[in-house]
């Protein structure tokens, strides 16, 4: 019997690794990446509505141009109201980046030290977070600490804590998950921790320190920290899969307007937002875009310099498995494949 030429075989290997794959790929994934290019971004947020989100909102701040506002599907579904492109919306993780602005501001002003050590600034938890005494501020501001992510607790989602104490005590006396400065992973406790820090330092909430040094700068009237500041009214209901209720009225923290969020990205970035010697410091810390995640709502907030556009999503349907927070991502890569092509 001849043997197969192993060229043959690896072609074989490959095709049934593929066709193999393809069956634990969500076909809608597929669907919506192959699609011809829709001619508008409002074409595009139509079409996220038929491959299942339940409401969207899209901002774009292209340099030079009026700022562009697009929405479909709903606001709230169970009373047919159609999405509004002003309403608030949960910005989960994005609210990372106002916390690194915090922290280079205050950096900036003395008052806090990234080489500084965790156990420097909360005593009471040296020894009971691993590493406490080598973690550094900087390696919190960077996700590279390995300390324990609280979010990962099982069914955190079905019962989210409320409090600093509550989620605290989800990872105190847990093993690290690598040595301080050694991996990088993503993780909700250093962003608790920093929040903790900066209003020990500053005798008061970081929020209010966020809105005097930035909100209030930038005339950011629709950003806010929690629900109970906001007329429940005008933010997007949110739904998750499998779910039979609106989320909306669940606290995750802060919550903003696409458009609020497009002019402090457009600051972030082009470097308006920051005092002299603040930005060389925030560069090198952390990054200038970011997404976000709870229960019923997904953003996503970036800058294209390629094409000097700022674009805001908000898609208000999440899912179990994340299959939603990939689709976001296709619908976003399309909607800057439409404003490239608008700019040729």
């Amino acid at each position: 019997m001849k043997k197969k030429p192993k060229k043959l075989v690896l072609r074989i290997v490959l095709l049934v690794g593929t066709i193999t794959s393809l069956f634990f790929v969500p076909w809608l994934l597929v669907w919506a990446w192959i699609l011809p290019l829709p001619d508008s971004v409002q074409d595009q947020a139509n079409e996220a509505i038929e491959h299942g989100f339940d409401g969207i909102i899209v901002y774009v701040d292209e340099g030079g141009e009026p700022p562009a506002f697009y929405a479909a599907g709903f606001h709230n579904k169970e009373n047919k109201i159609p999405a509004n492109p002003k309403a608030l919306f949960k910005i989960a993780s994005i609210s990372k980046l106002y916390t690194a602005v915090a922290v280079t501001k205050l950096v900036n002003d003395g008052r806090l030290d990234l080489d500084e050590t965790l156990a420097d600034y909360l005593p009471e938890l040296d020894g009971r977070i691993e590493n406490a005494s080598t973690i550094t501020l900087r390696m919190m501001v960077q996700h590279r600490s390995g300390i324990p992510n609280f979010t990962d607790a099982p069914n955190f989602w079905s019962a989210p804590t409320q409090t600093y104490e509550e989620s605290l005590a989800l990872i105190l006396d847990k093993p690290a998950n690598f040595k301080p400065d050694e991996d990088y992973e993503y993780c909700n406790t250093n962003y608790l921790l920093l929040n903790k820090i900066m209003e020990n330092i500053l005798g008061y909430e970081t929020f209010q320190f966020i809105q005097e040094e930035v909100l209030t700068p930038l005339n950011l009237n629709n950003t806010f920290a929690t629900l109970d500041e906001v007329n429940i009214d005008s933010v997007m209901s949110g739904y998750h899969v499998g779910h039979p209720f609106d989320l909306k009225e669940d606290e995750h923290g802060m919550l903003a307007t696409a458009e609020d969020v497009g002019i402090f990205l457009r600051a972030l970035n082009d470097g308006t937002l920051f005092e002299e010697g603040e930005q060389e410091i925030y560069s090198s810390i952390y990054q200038y875009d970011h997404k976000g995640w709870v229960p019923g709502y997904q953003s996503i907030a970036e800058y294209d310099e390629d094409i000097d556009a700022v674009v805001i999503q908000f898609t208000s349907t999440t899912d179990p498995k994340l299959y939603n927070w990939n689709l976001a991502d296709i619908v976003y890569g399309r909607i800057i494949k439409i404003l490239s092509k608008e700019k040729r």
